[in-house]
């Protein structure tokens, strides 16, 4: 049985990323965005936003301007925070665990562009889901690098990069971000 582009997509495996489904669903997500992220009533703008999402859990609140490219690859769990500005490419699955905090401008970031220019030209593109344990704290523009898991009770300071994978209870700083202290 042959694999849609979708779900090569989600399996993290090479597709190609102007397949005529994707591109219709980047395009009503970005459409839908646009009026939801102007949405003064914070009800309302959730409520949007969780409609698009692939499951969100109960308390969930983002402020404006959150953007992603599919959604059905997001899923969230219970009493999340969302600061403005978040960006969410779901190239494969994010899933963000219990009582998560992320600051303004956090980026998470699943696609991954081949090196071999050949391929790249012919715009093949791949991925790798990014996990977040529960009861995590994001400092203003962190950076989530594709493949990358991180543990519960994870800190990460404002302006991290995470190109690699930390286990429980650490606070990680820095470009690329390393252990700072234990928790």
């Amino acid at each position: 049985m042959t694999r849609t582009e979708r779900e090569k997509m989600t399996a993290g495996e090479p597709y190609q990323q102007f397949d005529a489904e994707l591109i219709g669903r980047r395009k009503f997500i970005r459409q839908q965005l646009q009026v939801i992220n102007n949405e003064t009533d914070n009800e309302k703008r959730n409520g949007g936003f969780k409609k698009l999402l692939g499951d969100v859990g109960d308390d969930f609140f983002v402020e404006s301007e959150f953007k992603f490219d599919y959604g059905w690859n997001i899923h969230i769990g219970n009493h999340f925070y969302g600061n403005y500005d978040m960006t969410f490419l779901d190239t494969c699955p994010i899933t963000i665990g219990e009582h998560c905090y992320f600051g303004p401008n956090v980026g998470l970031y699943t696609p991954i562009h081949p090196l071999d220019p050949v391929k790249r030209n012919a715009d093949v593109e791949l991925g790798a889901p990014i996990t977040i344990g529960n009861s995590c704290w994001f400092g203003g523009r962190v950076t989530v690098l594709p493949g990358v898991t991180l543990g519960n009770n994870v800190v990460v300071g404002a302006g991290s990069v995470a190109t690699k994978s930390f286990g429980d209870n650490v606070v990680i700083a820095g470009n690329p971000a390393r252990v700072i202290k234990q928790i």
